[in-house]
């Protein structure tokens, strides 16, 4: 007796794969619509981790937020603000840490920026309704967390033995 193969068993690749291989394109899209505005991946998605984190945050949280190492953070950083689009300052609590800032071009470019990623975003929900968008959040950030705890298992289990 054959048991019918979970559609999401018959990709090419795994699940996770295919995910990782969506998440790849949608990036490139949005690097190629703001390739104009002469901002690279690294740069487009600090600028969004600046916001999203909000102004004032410190190069080891946006270092920590995007998943890199500060060295190739700070490469980033200075280029932005070759750009004149942030500053950083010296913490006021902590002389070794420095804050970051948009300046006034800066934000301009991230409204820019924003209004080219939701535009982009509605390009790529074509077709989808609120209710299967809604599913797929709720999958991938239940997802998330179980991959947390997978690493989370795995450093307890490596430290028990």
């Amino acid at each position: 007796m054959t048991t019918q193969v979970p559609f999401y068993e018959s990709l090419d690749l795994t699940l996770c794969g295919n995910m990782g291989r969506v998440h790849r394109l949608c990036r490139d899209v949005v690097t190629i619509a703001v390739e104009p505005l002469g901002l690279t991946q690294s740069r487009w998605t600090a600028l969004i981790h600046i916001n999203m984190l909000k102004e004032g945050v410190t190069q080891l949280e946006l270092a920590q937020s995007l998943g890199i190492e500060m060295p190739s953070l700070t490469r980033t950083i200075k280029q932005l603000e070759a750009q004149l689009l942030i500053t950083r300052c010296v913490d006021d609590h902590d002389k070794r840490s420095k804050n970051i800032y948009f300046t006034e071009q800066g934000r301009k470019t991230l409204q820019t920026l924003k209004k080219k990623i939701t535009d982009i975003k509605n390009q790529l929900y074509s077709g989808f309704t609120s209710e299967q968008l809604d599913i797929m959040a709720h999958g991938l950030i239940k997802m998330e967390k179980n991959a947390q705890s997978c690493i989370e298992d795995h450093i307890k289990n490596k430290a028990n033995k």
